[in-house]
């Protein structure tokens, strides 16, 4: 059977382009598309309206919600199989439930009820902080969540974050047919050797702790191993590279502006049960211009 493509619902504008999104990505790939819904409706069981029915008045809407976004996607493409999942439980625990037997969880960038102003919802972030099957935040703008640009964009890591990554854009640049663009931060090195580190040079500029420093002439090699499998593997994926100087955040940001999708790594730790997410992709899970998928890998 093939996993399914689990989307959480709140009935939130937001949660609604990622039903959209989902519905699209689910038809790509062949998926069916699971809508989840959790809400604890007992806690608020007393302040809500009676609806003349045994059930919670909570529940009943929690139905509603699921049934509503249901009906969207199946009028969006009737040829997705879509199902539904309503579950008395907060929605981070629930989706991180979910994600060992997903293809990839799906959020929208806020959900509802969340402060004005914030440009990351709590859910969304925590659950692309934790979860161990990748995750992807809809997010950006109408060409881009349309998925018309006609390209996917990698952030090429260190090796310790594994060909994961990689191999996950490649195979959404295949079943987009566009063409996938891998991408490298990287800073110069500030001091020959032989000479004292830039940090002990009073005055020497600093360098941010998101980019590769490394000689130029390596910054190609480490491309090229990263991709070697999967160039291979995607022989009609139109593969480019990129290696860009500067802070990775940065870099990525700005490719991401005529990007279809844009993909990153982040490392799980054994044993650790915080947020684990590194600054490139909490900016970007925050700023980017197209959605977000966070690939886990286990360290």
């Amino acid at each position: 059977m093939e996993l399914p493509l689990v989307v959480g619902v709140d009935g939130s504008e937001s949660s609604l382009l990622a039903v959209d999104w989902a519905v699209d990505e689910a038809a790509r790939h062949g998926l069916p598309l699971r809508l989840v819904h959790a809400f604890r409706w007992e806690r608020y069981e007393r302040a809500l309206p009676s609806f003349g029915t045994a059930r919670p008045a909570g529940e009943v809407m929690a139905q509603h919600v699921v049934a509503s976004c249901a009906e969207r996607a199946r009028l969006r493409d009737p040829e997705v199989k879509v199902s539904t999942d309503v579950v008395a439980a907060d929605a981070v625990s629930t989706l991180l439930r979910a994600g060992p037997e997903a293809f990839a969880l799906v959020t929208g960038a806020r959900g509802r009820g969340e402060v004005a102003g914030l440009l990351l919802g709590s859910v969304s972030l925590t659950v692309a902080a934790r979860a161990m099957c990748p995750v992807i935040v809809v997010r950006g703008g109408e060409g881009n969540l349309r998925g018309s640009l006609g390209r996917v964009v990698v952030g090429v890591g260190d090796a310790t974050e594994g060909t994961g990554t990689v191999r996950f854009a490649a195979r959404e640049a295949e079943a987009r047919g566009c063409a996938l663009t891998a991408v490298r931060a990287w800073r110069r090195p500030l001091h020959e050797p032989g000479s004292p580190p830039a940090e002990s040079v009073p005055g020497a500029p600093q360098l941010t702790a998101d980019a590769a420093v490394e000689p130029e002439e390596q910054v190609s090699a480490t491309l090229e191993d990263a991709l070697r499998e999967v160039v291979r593997e995607h022989p009609e994926v139109d593969v480019s590279r990129r290696a860009l100087e500067g802070p990775a955040h940065r870099v990525l940001l700005e490719a991401a502006a005529d990007a279809d999708l844009i993909v990153v790594g982040a490392l799980r730790r054994h044993g650790h049960f915080g947020l684990q997410l590194g600054s490139v992709a909490h900016a970007l899970l925050h700023h980017s211009a197209c959605p977000v998928a966070v690939v886990p890998h286990r360290v």
